[in-house]
């Protein structure tokens, strides 16, 4: 019989794990064995403890979205999220996006239309647009307002970011045609 992962965790790191949390997230498809104090946030662990740090602190009061990351493909803001409570789930951030055949086509978008400015917001707004684009491939422009509209960016208009998510929508359905800007 194989060692678990929280196993081999509590072997070799005793006075390490003493008073936390000992768990196996699912972070980007990957299992990760994990020790954390149980009062810590999911953005929280995701940075500090996992190295993910493409997850940003933000108002860490679930008003500017961006720690967004998907639990179980639907968006949660990770400041507000214990992550004691997201074991068992599947968690996706930013980094899970790309694959080894390349970026995601709303991370191609966003670069392509000039969607970020600074970045710092990008992560959010890109898992946001992933979960709506996952459940509805043709989304209108309200709709697309509608769902991104708990992230905010402190750069831009959103004209850009809602065109990417729109030239995705397009590139993901099988048409490859640029989108003239509104």
């Amino acid at each position: 019989m194989t060692e678990s992962l929280l196993q081999i965790l509590r072997r070799q790191q005793p006075e390490a794990t003493a008073g936390k949390v000992l768990g196996v997230l699912r972070v980007n498809g990957e299992e990760l064995a994990v020790a954390f104090a149980p009062h810590h946030t999911l953005l929280e662990v995701l940075r500090e403890d996992v190295g993910l740090t493409g997850t940003k602190h933000g108002c860490e009061l679930g008003e500017c979205g961006t720690c967004t990351v998907l639990l179980d493909g639907r968006p949660v803001l990770s400041c507000l999220a214990l992550a004691l409570e997201t074991l068992g789930h599947e968690i996706t951030t930013v980094e899970g996006l790309a694959t080894p055949a390349g970026l995601d086509p709303l991370q191609q978008a966003f670069a392509e239309l000039g969607a970020a400015q600074c970045g710092y917001c990008t992560p959010g707004f890109l898992l946001a647009g992933k979960a709506l684009l996952d459940a509805e491939p043709a989304p209108s422009r309200d709709r697309i307002r509608e769902a991104l509209a708990g992230n905010l960016c402190r750069c831009t208009g959103y004209l850009k970011i809602y065109e990417a998510v729109e030239l995705a929508a397009q590139r993901m359905r099988g048409s490859p045609m640029l989108r003239e800007p509104s």
